[in-house]
């Protein structure tokens, strides 16, 4: 499933990792040169604390620095993401059951605004569900799922209204030095205890003609297990 996405990842000099036994919840990797030090993971982690769900990825800069430079339109334009794939499954985010890969999204893309109801959210770092599947018409071999036109699948109540498995939800999120943050209440993610996960950054792009795939994963970062095996797994915070 993930073979080509880990390939671009692998290619990039990003695929050295070491789990510890100490902390197997975890996943760590070596600082890369060849990576912005903006996207470089030197640690990503998923843990449960209190009711909530904590999504952390600490890289070698300063986290959110580096952003999408504004296009003047939304075809061709650029997205840049922290993101933790899953294996939580699309039924449990408010999509059909069994749809691809569920992955949290923290996006900045200066050029469109994908908040729930209308919202703006094109001037800050903000956090999105996506569903992923295979396209060899990618760059980085992944899309988020299109919606066919003249479907109506399940979405979720913040769906932004775009015809893609996307959901725009206004979960905490914060920068803080080397570290990004999101917090989501357990009670909307309770599959989340015991997950899989794995930590990715990337650029992504909207097609230029506006035709499916509608928004690619265009240039894989890092990944921080080398091989997006999702060797991490969420465990109560220590």
């Amino acid at each position: 499933m993930f073979g080509r996405f880990a390939t671009g990842a692998l290619a990039a000099g990003t695929a050295l990792l070491w789990l510890t036994a100490a902390s197997a919840h975890s996943i760590k990797a070596e600082p890369a040169e060849a990576v912005q030090a903006a996207f470089d993971i030197i640690e990503t982690t998923i843990v449960t604390k209190g009711d909530s769900a904590i999504f952390t990825t600490r890289v070698r800069g300063e986290a959110g620095k580096d952003k999408p430079d504004a296009t003047g339109k939304f075809e061709g334009s650029s997205v840049y993401a922290y993101v933790w794939p899953t294996s939580l499954d699309s039924g449990e985010i408010g999509f059909d059951k069994g749809q691809g890969i569920v992955a949290l999204a923290v996006t900045f893309h200066p050029d469109f605004d994908d908040a729930a109801k209308g919202g703006k959210n094109r001037h800050v770092w903000h956090p999105h569900w996506v569903v992923l599947a295979e396209d060899k018409a990618c760059g980085g071999g992944l899309k988020v799922i299109d919606i066919p036109e003249g479907t109506k699948p399940k979405v979720p109540e913040t769906w932004p209204g775009v015809p893609l498995l996307i959901d725009s939800p206004e979960y905490p999120t914060s920068f803080k030095g080397d570290t990004v943050d999101v917090a989501i209440p357990l009670s909307l993610i309770g599959g989340i205890k015991g997950a899989s996960f794995d930590g990715v950054t990337a650029g992504l792009k909207v097609n230029g003609n506006l035709h499916a795939p509608l928004l690619c994963v265009s240039n894989v970062f890092k990944v921080a297990s080398g091989d997006l095996s999702l060797p991490g797994k969420v465990v109560p915070a220590e």
